[in-house]
């Protein structure tokens, strides 16, 4: 393709393309030039709508190992007989807000039924990280989870994986539900087999439950990914979820285009998979094939195997998982050919994506097809359903959010040298369960939640074009000199040039003469280095190929580099993987830079004292 002809995108309308904006008191503010129409009620109304006037279409569906690997599905109506099932069994034992429904287990089809009949007799639930159970050793994460919650009833999709931390954690007068209780060890609590909920007869009291729900009913808790603190608990009300299905309606109609289509791994105790995919199914008819597989050596398999067989027709991931089917495409014919045969958006979160992986994905879909599918992105946070922002063309880069959804305000606060986002609308919730000093501390005097996202103008002189993301505040920093250091943007510059060796990097320099950088490596590096699948990651960092290479990247940023606040002075590669009790990742792979600054704070004194191992200053 020459430089000068314009690429071609399959087809993909944007909502909103234009903004109004003006400045009062300091501050600006920033609203999409649309209104937002009506939204539903609830969202049980849309689980009645379509198993009315679709009730054979799958709604859900995953993988059963004990049927050879055939799709197990879940119809609207069976999912409104389930729930109606559940709700009623539910209402039987007094489960309510003071009392709700806890969901320890990854996503499955009895997940799925057990959200939806909560949701349906109006009792919270919360699905909970599995990783606080099968992870973590200590479990405090889930039994600060519980002790906030109070739980009435608490799920587990099998006793393997989650026995040892339902018998340390869960109090033992708390009934506790398994898919099948037989052949497991003595519990001297409460257990139940799932079926048994299923089998329970609804009553009239359970349909007049869900006619009394509205839009400050409580439908779930979702907890904060507890970056700085204890994880907070986001409550989540009809309202925000209604009003954030229209709104992503509004500024992406492709969803609503076609029947919707998800292949999806992303868990649902994080607001993208649980409510930004799980309820836009729901909300538009769709299907939601539940993806068993994740982006990581170990599952990816898994992940290629499902999109070789279901065509999405729209497909989120984080940056890595993308890198990976990337490079998968480039020789795997079926996985272009089927993946990419009817998406029209591929949606990324979570980091940035380095524009080689654009390129690459750019590359398969014009070799198939000869156009482009569009890439968008967007930010968003637990606290707003998630969907707030979203680009406004095809031809984004990285770290462009474009404008707000409609009925989304937006306030931007100069702190510092960096710009605030704040948000105010009917997606934003309205704070944080059994935490009102959190809640209070969360939003200003004029309504609006302080995001702690930092934001910049794409172009200060079209506002049209939004926003870019310039970085968290509260990971910035400033040298001893005063310099201050922009964590987000260069992170993202690290892990670009870096690319396909560098997952994340952790910026330090608090207080200190310069700046420096730990890199957690990906995969690929073990094979860079040309040791064996037993080497270590020490012996990976010490290999003569991967230090040439390590030293090449930090020379490389060093000259790109504007001054003292972006030039890398010292690096060195992680050899130890970001720690899930330590708070330090997210079961969906967020690193968080306060949490490894504060439990490898050794290590960062020893880098800026020059005796951190295989340690390289620019050349």
């Amino acid at each position: 393709m020459h430089s000068n002809t314009r690429p071609k995108f399959r087809d993909f309308k944007f909502g909103v393309t234009r903004a109004r904006v003006h400045e009062a008191q300091g501050a600006t503010f920033l609203t999409a030039d649309q209104a937002l129409l009506p939204y539903a009620h609830r969202m049980t109304d849309r689980l009645v709508h379509w198993a009315n006037t679709a009730p054979d279409r799958i709604l859900y569906a995953r993988r059963d190992p004990a049927a050879g690997g055939q799709w197990k599905t879940l119809s609207f109506k069976q999912a409104l007989d389930a729930a109606r099932s559940i709700g009623q069994a539910l209402l039987d034992r007094g489960l309510n807000a003071d009392r709700p429904l806890v969901i320890l287990s990854e996503n499955g089809l009895e997940h799925a039924m057990l959200a939806l009949g909560a949701m349906f007799a109006g009792v919270p639930f919360c699905a909970v990280s599995p990783a606080y159970s099968v992870v973590s050793q200590d479990f405090d994460k889930l039994r600060h989870v519980l002790d906030t919650l109070t739980p009435g009833m608490v799920y587990a999709s099998d006793w393997a994986r989650y026995g040892r931390a339902i018998e340390t954690v869960v109090p033992m007068g708390t009934e506790v539900v398994i898919n099948s209780v037989a052949n497991y060890p003595a519990y001297t609590g409460t257990l139940i087999d799932f079926d048994s909920l299923l089998a329970v007869k609804p009553t009239p009291a359970v349909d007049l439950a869900m006619q009394a729900t509205g839009p400050d009913t409580i439908v779930k808790f979702l907890f904060t990914s507890g970056s700085t603190k204890l994880p907070k608990a986001v409550i989540n009300t009809q309202r925000m979820i209604c009003a954030n299905q229209q709104q992503m309606m509004q500024s992406m109609p492709a969803v609503a285009q076609d029947p919707l289509v998800l292949v999806d791994w992303m868990p649902w105790n994080h607001t993208a998979g649980g409510n930004h995919n799980f309820y836009m199914v729901l909300h538009n008819g769709g299907t939601l094939y539940i993806d068993d597989g994740k982006p990581t050596p170990a599952l990816l398999g898994e992940t290629l195997r499902n999109l070789r067989e279901v065509s999405p027709t729209w497909y989120f991931n984080v940056p890595v998982g993308f890198e990976a089917i990337a490079n998968a495409m480039t020789s795997d014919e079926q996985l272009r050919r089927n993946f990419l045969s009817r998406v029209r958006q591929l949606f990324y979160a979570g980091a940035s994506l380095a524009q080689p992986i654009w390129d690459s994905l750019y590359a398969s879909a014009e070799a198939e097809f000869g156009e482009r599918v569009v890439m968008t992105a967007g930010l968003g946070m637990t606290e707003s359903s998630p969907f707030g922002l979203f680009v406004t063309t095809p031809h984004s880069k990285a770290g462009d959010l474009g404008l707000p959804c409609p009925a989304l305000e937006l306030k931007l606060v100069p702190l510092g040298d960096k710009t605030e986002v704040r948000y105010r609308g009917p997606n934003i919730t309205p704070g944080y369960w059994r935490n009102p000093q959190a809640t209070a501390e969360s939003f200003d005097d004029e309504g609006f939640f302080c995001t702690g996202d930092a934001v910049k103008w794409i172009d200060p002189d079209d506002h049209h074009q939004g926003l870019r993301f310039d970085g968290r505040i509260a990971e910035d920093f400033k040298l001893n000199t005063g310099t201050f250091v922009s964590v987000g943007p260069l992170r993202s510059k690290i892990t670009t040039a870096g690319a396909p060796y560098v997952q994340d990097a952790v910026i330090t320099g608090l207080d200190l003469r310069d700046v420096g950088a730990m890199f957690f490596p990906t995969a690929e590096l073990r094979g860079l280095s040309g040791l064996g699948a037993q080497a270590s990651l020490a012996e990976v960092a010490a290999s003569a190929p991967v230090r040439q290479w390590l030293q090449e990247l930090v020379t490389r940023l060093a000259k790109t580099s504007t001054g003292s606040a972006t030039r890398i002075a010292r690096a060195i590669i992680l050899t130890e993987p970001p720690s899930i009790d330590l708070g330090e990742v997210t079961d969906k792979g967020s690193i968080n830079q306060r949490a490894v600054l504060k439990h490898r704070a050794a290590l960062v004194d020893a880098l800026h004292a020059g005796t951190a191992p295989h340690m390289v200053s620019p050349q």
